[in-house]
């Protein structure tokens, strides 16, 4: 198993999921409401497609290089 980042639950990578993106505070709200109902995913509120919470990233024991937004394994500026 690879090693989590350090509060991957609650921080998504800034290369990824910036707070200057469009919707980031509603689409945070929709992955902590995720995270709590243990659900794999939320809706994004902009584009409306499925995006994996990071607690589901985790559960895989890996990354699966795809660019995941909350990939709980990437460190910003390493992939």
């Amino acid at each position: 198993m690879n090693a989590l980042r350090p509060q991957y639950l609650t921080e998504p990578l800034r290369s990824r999921y910036s707070p200057r993106t469009r919707g980031f505070a509603a689409g945070m709200a929709r992955h902590a409401a995720a995270v709590a109902a243990n659900l794999p995913g939320y809706r994004d509120p902009v584009n409306g497609l499925t995006v994996f919470t990071a607690r589901f990233l985790a559960e895989r024991g890996y990354c699966c290089s795809s660019g995941c937004r909350h990939c709980p394994y990437v460190q910003d500026g390493h992939g």
